[in-house]
């Protein structure tokens, strides 16, 4: 049975913190424009700040859709299900803001991920901060049960073969806007250095 909470209390932190991925829906506000959900993985670049706000870092990637829609309306969604234990689902709705790499807030959005957003600093376009209106839960009993095998290293070291200069470059030509013209990272984007 789904069950509505009041936030996000510790048995729940402690379970979203042992997912390996979670899920990032969001819209713009155009009617015509087209929905965005996207898998979210690599453990430790997730935080739950306190009850109603949770972060996560935003990792350099092919589009910038997330960013565009929340620079616009600011909705978004976050899932996370069980692969393994007991079935269960997780949604976080909510209001999300974007401090970029270049922000004078982004060491302060970086500051909950300690070492761990140290360690990606140099592919981390931006911090998604949500304050959270909707916490739910589902029974998940349609999820499959699967194995992790291990997780990807492949980001980091892309991101660590081309450099700052390079990442700068990548930032500009393909996440200046998404897919349906709204702005997303604004140029230039400098990846800091940890």
């Amino acid at each position: 049975m789904a069950k509505i909470y009041d936030d996000i209390d510790e048995r729940m932190t402690a379970w979203i913190s042992r997912q390996p991925v979670f899920f990032v829906a969001t819209a713009p506000l155009d009617g015509d424009g087209l929905l965005n959900l996207s898998p979210k993985g690599t453990i430790g670049t997730f935080r739950v700040v306190d009850r109603l706000t949770f972060a996560y870092l935003d990792l350099t990637g092919s589009g910038v859709e997330t960013i565009a829609h929340l620079r616009e309306n600011g909705r978004i969604c976050v899932m996370f299900c069980a692969f393994d234990g007991g079935p269960r689902i997780v949604r976080l709705h909510g209001t999300g803001r974007v401090e970029f790499a270049s922000d004078p807030g982004f060491d302060a959005a970086l500051a909950p991920f300690g070492e761990a957003g140290e360690s990606r600093r140099p592919q981390t376009r931006a911090v998604i901060t949500v304050d959270v209106t909707r916490v739910a839960d589902a029974c998940g009993y349609a999820v499959p049960r699967m194995d992790l095998v291990e997780e990807r290293g492949i980001l980091d070291a892309w991101a660590d073969t081309r450099g700052t200069d390079k990442l700068r470059t990548y930032h500009a030509t393909r996440n200046a806007t998404s897919i349906d013209g709204l702005p997303g990272l604004p140029a230039p984007v400098s990846p800091v250095s940890p």
